[in-house]
This record gives C-alpha cells, structure tokens and sequence, in this order.
C-alpha cells in the first residue's frame, strides 16, 4: 500500500507537477498553538528544485500560520492527492523556510515561476521524507480551472495596497508568531 522513496525521481516529479492543488500543513511549537492546513494551487506556483528540495510562490493571503510556524521551527508536511487517474497520495515532510524578496536567493527562486502580482516570498523544502500511500479514500474529481480571484485582487490593489495589507494582515500568526518582518 504505502511506499517512502529515497528521493524525488522524474517519476515522482511529474506526480506531482500534474497535481492541480497540495495541501500544507505546519504548527507553531506551543501544544495549545494552532495547527494549520492550507490548500496552494495555480498552475505553475510549485516546482521541485531537486531531488530533495521542493519550493512553491507564496502569495499574498489572508493568514500568514505558514511563513509564522516555518519561521519559528521550520517543520512542514506538504501532501499531494491524485482526484483524476490512479489513486494515490505522497507526502513530503521536511523543514522549509520562506525566502522573501532581499534575500540573495530570491530571485533565482522566483525565477522558477511565471509572474504572480502579490508575491510574498518563495517557500523553499528541505525534504528528509517522501512517502505515499493509496489514496482509495480519495474522491474522484474533475479539474476545470484556476480560480482568477487572488491575482485580480493583487492588481487591484497595486503594490502600495499589497504592502499595507501585508503590514495589518501578515505581520503575526494567529498565535502571535512573527509572520513577515516589517519593511
């Protein structure tokens, strides 16, 4: 049923460049802290760097639990689930960290990835577990589209507006974690 990989193969690439949307979970060290899940998707925003380093374009959300709890511990599950085709599940569990834009890396990074208006940082993995399960209790289900809505919203904000939101919006987690450091 379930398999661990020693690393992400073209196999294993193509998996999950083929998945329309991935979950990420995080949780800040506090036991009474809030865990978080978050659905990422767009077509294009994630990539696997090597075969044991994955990085996705983190932009602009209401929440900011995921750049808080990798800031804090770096401990991160990311899961990919097939809804079309054979069934299946893999889960990449590492330590990540956001690279935001200043750092040196940044740019190499954001290179992998069209252009998103709204880009907060490059979430970048460390991947020290690959495995995969069934996924038989994963439903069936079609893909139509990418949802407009986040890039829109980014446009019509215009870079000003994305930083003030930034600022009210993403500055701490729930749990009064650092979220993006103040610019």
């Amino acid at each position: 049923m379930g398999r661990e990989y020693d690393a992400i193969d073209d196999r294993m690439a193509a998996f999950l460049a083929a998945q329309p949307v991935f979950f990420v979970a995080t949780a800040p060290l506090a036991a009474d802290g809030h865990l978080n899940l978050s659905p990422k998707g767009l077509a294009g925003t994630f990539t696997v760097v090597d075969p044991s380093t994955v990085a996705w374009l983190d932009l602009t959300g209401s929440g900011i639990e995921t750049v808080a709890h990798l800031r804090e511990n770096g401990r991160i599950v990311v899961m990919f689930c097939a809804f079309e085709g054979p069934p299946r599940i893999v889960r990449l569990h590492g330590r990540g960290e956001a690279v935001l834009p200043g750092d040196d890396r940044f740019d190499r990074l954001v290179a992998a990835f069209p252009p998103h208006p709204g880009t907060r940082s490059v979430v970048r993995v460390e991947v020290h577990r690959i495995a995969d399960s069934c996924g038989y209790g994963v439903p069936v289900m079609r893909y139509e589209r990418d949802r407009s809505q986040l890039d829109e919203w980014a446009r019509r904000k215009g870079e000003e507006g994305v930083a003030r939101y930034r600022a009210e919006r993403n500055a701490a987690s729930l749990d009064g974690l650092p979220g993006l450091p103040g610019r």
